[in-house]
């Protein structure tokens, strides 16, 4: 639709980027907020001048390098994860305009329930994993914006592109000294994010489980980048107690069942975790070598 106009939050995030460049290919009128989230003034006079048709939301702290820094930084990400996007929502919600939050599906643990190989976790299905801050956060959020309408909270997990951004999280298992093998629901944004702007051009609203179908395990996907990227690569496993010896908070391990969101766009193909990954790397060989990063540039292990 010609008269769409979007406005993006967090432009220079690494999700804000690949959005921009993917609505600009698609023609689309897309304006780069400037206000803070947490700036309920600044973001109410953005949307009265830009009178935005949709708004969507990539930004918010997710921690650097990783989730742990959120631990020791509690005020910081209350701020940006649940107050600034509580402000968005609520601002959008009273002026009808269609929010597209990006939020998280690392807000759940395999149970009794819900076992590997099982049942996946469903958009009504309470938030069980508390063993980080940011996890904990992003659960009692996502609570709060299911009272909104015009607001579509999609639950990405694991992001995966093409390249080797260091926001890959590909490149981040890549140059992990040791990983766990537990598989998991994972969100290949090449497939995905085109995905995104058709509920928002559809204006979905509610929670939906924003992965590919099934799950895949960290060692399939370190043996496929030892296939098309790295062939002398080798990995060590270790278990999860071993891994939350050297981590200041937990990390989530789940399934996520996407019925939901393949129902609602039965028009559009969402490939199955496994081909999807043989297509990350398809791709991901072809622009490293094309870029000069294969053989001698590849990540190392620090």
């Amino acid at each position: 639709m010609s008269d769409q106009v979007y406005l993006l939050y967090g432009k220079t995030g690494w999700l804000g980027g690949k959005l921009t460049t993917l609505l600009r290919e698609q023609g689309k009128t897309v304006h780069l907020a400037d206000s803070r989230l947490e700036n309920r003034e600044s973001v109410l006079k953005e949307l009265e001048t830009i009178k935005p048709t949709h708004v969507l939301n990539a930004a918010g702290v997710t921690g650097r390098p990783n989730v742990d820094w959120c631990e020791s930084h509690r005020p910081e990400t209350i701020r940006a994860n649940v107050i600034g996007t509580l402000n968005l929502a609520d601002l959008c919600s009273s002026k009808s305009i269609h929010c597209t939050i990006y939020a998280t599906g690392c807000i759940y643990e395999y149970d009794a329930e819900h076992t590997i190989g099982g049942k996946g976790f469903l958009e009504s299905d309470a938030p069980n994993f508390k063993a980080s801050f940011y996890s904990d956060t992003k659960g009692m959020v996502e609570n709060m914006l299911r009272v909104f309408p015009n607001v579509c909270v999609l639950r990405v997990r694991m992001p995966i592109s093409d390249d080797l951004s260091p926001r890959n999280f590909v490149t981040k298992i890549v140059k992990y000294d040791k990983v766990v093998n537990i598989p998991n629901s994972m969100t290949v944004l090449t497939d995905l994010l085109p995905v995104s702007l058709a509920m928002a051009d559809k204006k979905l609203e509610g929670v939906y489980n924003f992965c590919n179908p099934g799950a895949i395990s960290h060692n399939e996907i370190l043996d496929m980048y030892k296939e098309y990227i790295d062939p002398s690569y080798t990995y060590t496993n270790f278990t999860v107690e071993e891994q939350d010896k050297i981590l200041v908070a937990g990390r989530s391990n789940n399934t996520l069942d996407v019925s939901k969101m393949v129902n609602a766009l039965p028009e559009m193909e969402i490939k199955e975790i496994h081909v999807a990954m043989q297509g990350v790397f398809k791709r991901m060989k072809e622009n490293l070598t094309a870029e000069g990063i294969i053989p001698d540039k590849l990540p190392k292990r620090s």
